[in-house]
């Protein structure tokens, strides 16, 4: 059986073409530096509100978390009724945040906590540490540190 010329170009370029990307991404993993952040007093938190919220509403609940000293950044969700907020946790922290932004609106809502698992997780609680991805890429930092 005979392999046309074009056909061993076609199957060459593929493969070199995956050799290139496979080098590249094992050169990425290898010179990826974790990121240092200069906030690590920053925290984030968050307040699920059990009562339909309309725009009215949102700013005054937005006007009152900022009335509250170390609170940075919010975004309330409409639909969802979530809110989540930046807060230096030198200042404060997020049950008194809840604890302040319920005093000054009569709001139904429950401050967010986190299970004790997610809080010893060393990664980020959303990834998975038994996927391939996950351990290819420890191991490439591995072999490389």
């Amino acid at each position: 059986m005979k392999v046309s010329k074009t056909l061993k170009w076609i199957l060459g370029s593929i493969l070199g073409t995956f050799i290139l990307l496979f080098i590249i991404l094992i050169v990425h993993i290898a010179t990826a530096k974790p990121i240092a952040y200069d906030n690590a007093t920053l925290q984030i938190s968050r307040i699920d509100f059990k009562e339909t919220i309309d725009s009215v509403k949102a700013k005054e609940i937005h006007r009152n978390l900022k009335a509250i000293p170390g609170v940075k950044n919010d975004r309330l969700n409409i639909k969802t009724g979530v809110l989540v907020y930046f807060h230096d946790n030198r200042i404060v922290d997020s049950k008194t945040v809840y604890e302040q932004l319920i005093v000054k609106g009569p709001y139904k809502a429950e401050r967010y906590v986190i299970s004790e698992e997610l809080a010893t997780k060393k990664v980020c609680p959303i990834m998975n540490t038994n996927s391939f991805s996950y351990k290819f890429s420890r191991g490439i930092q591995r072999i490389f540190n």
